[in-house]
């Protein structure tokens, strides 16, 4: 019952209430918004005081029975016809956030949205969330001379000089001085790979451990580090600089030269108390890999790689999950339908979680295999599953890869072209509807 209907007595009237929403007034039958008691609306006939009632609107007159919100009135003709037809319909011209905040309001659902307006808003919102998230894309695919203003280097020690170094180390396409130091530092990055795929050769020992190798090594761990720390001393800011994807991968490259050359140096001096010095190196060295990955700051495709892995965790999330599923599912099925058999390699479970692994991936090594007609029979249907199961999400991670490579090479050609990026707009206009009438 209404606040106001126990101090007076029923009239025909007591069946309907007045909402006024920004000076646009409508008189609702009480039985009409029964039919929704989870709106806000319908809950104000649930109220049996004014302190509760002066929480679900802006203002209430008890003799009047109208209630006043401070709310959109054109959006409110949405609504009204969302409580006569039991359907809500998206609003021309509206922004997509802000009719969400209006629906959260008056307590409707998106569930409510018809099917014709279903799969327009989820467009919409899948449109404005990749929007959102094109600010978090920059560690990874954007460029840091693009993403940091000009203006950080005013007032900063030597800012002219520390600009247009920063510019030319950052951006390639800015002069054909920026070109050929990008060139320059692309080709130290690949002859060091080779370098490190030659000292991982035991074909020739003399010439893996060839003085003039070591040599070449050690150039282009100098040379990183210079790059990296010049970099570092032009940047604008060196917080954001150190939070930056790209150059902590830079700086992982070089670090394990310097601990493994001082670990020698100490294993020299003390023969004694450094035994596992040896093994410590060896894991140092393995570190090296992170030089192949320096190829992302000259690679649109790799950037827009760790991009897609960072925004499809859930996807990922879920593939892992179901393949392990799948896997232990599998792995049980195939062990008790081979453990009997004297041929079969798969004699328990663990031997059966490689087996299935590589079965439900489609890789298939060969080295166990089921010898039963009961294992080859799970067998191939540990392969169709694994075929549905791997399917399902790579569809989603797919679409982001493409739709962040693609932004990736708009940026790259704005480089090269010294376009500025254009900002996204917002229209929140309202739309236009007939003034002041009651429905």
């Amino acid at each position: 019952m209404v606040y106001g209907q126990v101090f007076h007595p029923r009239r025909p009237d007591d069946c309907f209430i007045v909402v006024n929403v920004g000076g646009f007034k409508q008189r609702l039958d009480q039985d009409l918004l029964k039919r929704f008691p989870q709106t806000r609306l319908g809950r104000l006939l649930c109220c049996n005081s004014k302190e509760a009632i002066l929480e679900l609107c802006d203002d209430f007159s008890p003799s009047e029975m109208e209630f006043y919100f401070d709310r959109n009135p054109c959006f409110f003709c949405y609504i009204l016809n969302f409580y006569f037809t039991g359907k809500l319909h998206l609003v021309d011209g509206l922004c997509v956030v802000s009719f969400c905040q209006e629906i959260e309001y008056w307590g409707i659902r998106e569930g409510r949205l018809d099917f014709c307006c279903s799969n327009k808003f989820h467009e919409l919102m899948a449109f404005v969330e990749d929007r959102w998230s094109q600010e978090s894309d920059g560690q990874l695919t954007g460029s840091s001379a693009e993403e940091l203003p000009a203006d950080m280097f005013e007032g900063s020690w030597c800012g002219d000089v520390r600009r247009n170094i920063w510019i030319r180390l950052e951006k390639p396409g800015h002069s054909t001085l920026a070109k050929v130091m990008a060139v320059v530092s692309l080709a130290v990055v690949i002859g060091s790979i080779i370098s490190m795929c030659i000292h991982s050769m035991d074909v020739n020992k003399a010439t893996t451990d060839h003085p003039w190798l070591r040599g070449f090594d050690s150039f282009c761990v100098l040379f990183f580090s210079v790059e990296f720390f010049l970099r570092l001393s032009v940047a604008p800011s060196a917080r954001m600089f150190l939070r930056s994807t790209l150059n902590v991968i830079d700086f992982m490259s070089v670090v394990p030269f310097y601990i493994t050359l001082a670990c020698d140096v100490a294993d020299e001096d003390d023969d004694t108390g450094l035994g596992n010095v040896g093994k410590v190196v060896q894991i140092l060295r393995l570190m090296r890999v992170f030089r192949i990955l320096k190829l992302a700051r000259h690679s649109a495709g790799l950037r827009s790689l760790g991009a897609t892995l960072q925004h499809s965790a859930r996807e990922v999330g879920q593939l892992i999950l179901f393949v392990s599923v799948g896997v232990s599912t599998f792995s049980t099925l195939i062990y008790f339908a081979e453990r009997d058999s004297e041929e079969s390699e798969l004699q328990s479970i663990p031997i059966g979680w490689w087996w299935a692994t590589i079965s439900m991936t489609t890789v298939g090594y060969g080295d166990t295999f089921p010898v039963t007609l009961p294992g080859k029979m799970i067998g191939t249907l540990c392969i169709v599953c694994g075929l549905l199961i791997v399917a399902l999400p790579i569809t989603n991670i797919f679409n982001k890869f493409s739709n962040l490579y693609q932004r990736q090479k708009d940026m790259d050609l704005r480089q090269k072209t010294n376009v500025p990026s254009a900002a996204p707009q917002h229209q929140g206009h309202e739309s236009k509807l007939p003034p002041n009438g009651e429905m």
